[in-house]
């Protein structure tokens, strides 16, 4: 068992998580049950994931839950695409959230491909 809060993706994860919010409270109120619903399941999916997956005790169903979570990130980077394009969000906020979710894509990956190696 890991201590998951030790983790730099699960630190990531939660930056993201706030970074999120910071958009979707954006939103107009009409997308209360729509891309802000979808954008804020997704971005807890991350660090929730990486919690998850800790407490597994082989490599190999940590790995699954680790893959969950970096689908979680592909997923809620498509919206904040959408997002960006379809609504008047500062590009400033959706920038910074891009971004940290690139930056997490490439721990997770690198991450799953150190603990599949050992």
């Amino acid at each position: 068992m890991r201590d998951f809060k030790e983790l730099k993706i699960w630190q990531k994860g939660m930056e993201i998580v706030s970074a999120t919010y910071d958009v979707v409270e954006k939103l107009p109120n009409e997308e209360k049950f729509g891309l802000r619903s979808q954008c804020s399941r997704a971005a807890v999916s991350i660090p929730s994931n990486i919690a998850e997956g800790s407490a597994r005790k082989s490599v190999a169903h940590f790995i699954q839950y680790l893959e969950t979570s970096l689908g979680s990130t592909y997923e809620l980077e498509t919206q904040v695409i959408i997002i960006r394009e379809r609504f008047q969000i500062s590009d400033e906020l959706t920038k910074k959230l891009l971004d940290l979710i690139v930056e997490e894509k490439k721990m997770l990956g690198s991450y799953i491909a150190k603990l599949r190696s050992s």
